[in-house]
């Protein structure tokens, strides 16, 4: 998927893109920034944990040009509302944290693998 970064969305268009992106990506972290340019330390570990275990086999979407409407739609999905957020077959995982805490138990491989 691609979306054109500095665009204002409306909430229902921020909600279309979020099902959309859970419905048809296996892996997607929600993000504050790009792949090639992340924006806060969170995002950048989250982005280093994933592509640890999938390389580039997962999608991204950069938050920050709506992050209000971003942010509580993730949250009505999640009920978690900071930023990161990575999910795997639609079905929240959590935040760079929560990412971290599997990795160290050896479960962050196994969570991200999808058939």
């Amino acid at each position: 998927m691609t979306f054109t970064p500095g665009e204002q969305l409306s909430a229902e268009e921020v909600e279309e893109r979020v099902d959309s992106t859970l419905e048809n990506e296996e892996v997607v972290l929600f993000m504050k920034g790009t792949r090639m340019m992340p924006q806060c330390g969170f995002s950048q570990r989250a982005l280093e944990l994933i592509g640890k275990h999938r390389g580039d086999e997962f999608e991204t979407v950069d938050v920050l040009d709506n992050l209000d409407a971003y942010r509580e739609e993730l949250s009505d999905h999640s009920g978690w509302e900071t930023i990161p957020q990575t999910y795997v077959d639609g079905e929240f995982i959590g935040g760079s944290d929560i990412l971290a805490e599997m990795e160290e138990r050896d479960e962050l491989g196994e969570t991200l693998r999808t058939n």
